[in-house]
């Protein structure tokens, strides 16, 4: 149990480990967890965003029914909307390389794939989009989660290895 009451953002590539690290810390620390991921998007086919008005309700929503909790995702946009609510950020600054490795043994994630079949047909498109993260210029770069982390005032750490990632 947490001696005060953690509410951790952690961001990231694709790949880097941002959700392996907050189920960490779910299971040692008893945190609610919100996967960004399973708000930013409508439910259409092909996926487009939420309107950001849409995915702050839901954040706020979920910060104002839990005491602790940990937050990850990859869009800057929603992570600025906790930002003020956390006690700590986390910037999985993880090699491309790695998060590639990572994308290519990633267990079956139910809540985003009817399958893992079909979560395997989106490998390749992952796989690009990974690739992209140092030229993007959008709220998924990796300049904008750097320049997320450098002008955060409060605590942070910064990973640059998924080996540094332990029980805790």
């Amino acid at each position: 149990m947490t001696s005060y009451l953690e509410k951790i953002l952690i961001f990231g590539n694709s790949g880097s480990g941002k959700s392996t690290l907050a189920q960490q810390l779910v299971g040692s620390k008893n945190l609610a967890h919100l996967d960004l991921d399973t708000i930013a998007w409508l439910p259409t086919n092909p996926p487009l965003r939420a309107p950001l008005d849409e995915s702050g309700h839901k954040i706020s929503t979920f910060i104002d029914s839990q005491d602790a909790w940990v937050i990850e995702g990859c869009y800057t946009n929603l992570l600025k909307l906790a930002s003020e609510y956390c006690t700590e950020i986390i910037f999985m600054d993880i090699a491309t390389t790695q998060c590639i490795e990572n994308a290519r043994n990633r267990a079956w994630e139910p809540h985003k794939y009817e399958s893992k079949e079909a979560q395997d047909r989106n490998l390749d498109m992952l796989i690009e989009w990974i690739e992209a993260y140092a030229s993007r210029n959008d709220s998924f770069s990796y300049q904008t989660h750097l320049n997320f982390y450098e002008n955060f005032t409060g605590n942070k750490t910064r990973y640059i290895s998924n080996t540094r990632i332990a029980p805790l």
